[in-house]
């Protein structure tokens, strides 16, 4: 990969920056293990009261913050309501049923959102035939769906409809920051109505590493235990704390950048002949486009031609192509990005682009 390469394929491909290497290597640290390092101290309780919880975990990745949520909320036999598009599902390597002994029932929409209409339905009758109704989880924003932003008013009905149900509730608000500079909601105000959220900070905030749990204390313990139990208790991670407290307090409000971006290769794509935005319309950092039937290219086909032009950009369908925009990419790259495509597609260069 050279300098001049344009990397969509994802928000987590963005490298430190200069200021936030400097903190890295002037942090405090102590043993996580033991309880003493001070800069994890820091970001959990900073993370917390972002979320308006009373205490929150600091883990290594998203996949162990959603799974070691679910752990917390459910019993092996248990059953967890979701997305069919879900990233627990897709992408977390079979987890809640390896590690959880979880069964899941999905809704399908193919923008990750769902209603009350949706939820009641699903919920087991309390027998001893059938698995537990436990635990209804919600993505926001939604990865598969295109950077979905959940309205509040859908998360307040869908909620409150689950604790009739005595469900527990899950946020996997990977990208919640995005969610809120979206729809300019405060994070707490999505997180109130759930017992657990989960935020990443190597996606969109740009940290090396990291992810956290929020939660009330009961559940946060349980998400420690579990973060001990799948290996994710660390020793001196404050180096990596610290990126993450950076992240919070400099890179939040820049997401604007990075949705404009999205929306203008948006508009760009969907002006080239052959390509069409799918899941449709681009709200945050994630566009997919689809190619048509009659371009001479399957995904992989294309994602292969524009590396060769130094654009990355992942297939993830036969015909379907996503791309995640960064605070590594900026507006004039969105224009050549969009030139390239269309280089790539028609063969030839669109005037104005």
């Amino acid at each position: 990969m050279t300098t001049n390469t344009i990397d969509l394929r994802s928000d987590t491909v963005t490298r430190p920056t200069a200021e936030m290497r400097r903190v890295i290597a002037g942090a405090e640290v102590g043993d996580e293990v033991l309880g003493d390092d001070p800069t994890v101290r820091r970001l959990e309780e900073k993370f917390a009261a972002l979320l308006g919880k009373p205490a929150a975990c600091f883990v290594p990745t998203g996949t162990m913050a959603n799974q070691t949520a679910i752990r917390a909320h459910t019993e092996h036999g248990d059953e967890i309501i979701c997305s069919d598009g879900a990233h627990i599902i897709h992408y977390e390597t079979g987890a809640p049923a390896a590690l959880s002994g979880c069964m899941i029932r999905t809704i399908a929409n193919p923008r990750g959102l769902f209603d009350v209409a949706d939820v009641t339905p699903l919920v087991r009758q309390d027998a001893y035939h059938f698995p537990h109704s436990r635990l209804l989880t919600i993505e926001n924003t939604h990865n598969r769906g295109g950077g979905t932003v959940w309205p509040l008013a859908q998360i307040e009905r869908v909620t409150a409809e689950a604790r009739k149900h005595k469900l527990k509730l899950h946020l996997d608000g990977a990208r919640l920051w995005n969610a809120s500079i979206a729809s300019g909601v405060a994070m707490k105000d999505y997180a109130r109505h759930f017992d657990t959220v989960s935020c990443c900070f190597s996606k969109g905030l740009g940290a090396p590493i990291g992810s956290a749990v929020a939660g009330d204390a009961d559940s946060i313990l349980r998400v420690q235990r579990f973060k001990k139990m799948f290996g994710g208790m660390t020793r001196q991670v404050g180096l990596l704390a610290a990126a993450a407290i950076y992240a919070m307090d400099h890179h939040v409000p820049r997401l604007a950048e990075d949705h404009a971006n999205a929306k203008r290769l948006a508009e760009l794509i969907a002006n080239i002949p052959g390509l069409s935005i799918a899941l449709a319309p681009v709200e945050t950092n994630i566009v997919y486009f689809d190619i048509a039937q009659d371009v001479p290219l399957t995904g992989q086909q294309l994602s292969d031609k524009l590396k060769s032009q130094g654009v990355l950009m992942l297939a993830t369908g036969l015909r379907r192509i996503r791309c995640v925009t960064h605070l590594d990419v900026t507006a004039p790259m969105i224009e050549r990005a969009a030139q390239t495509i269309e280089q790539c597609v028609t063969g030839r260069v669109a005037i104005g682009v």
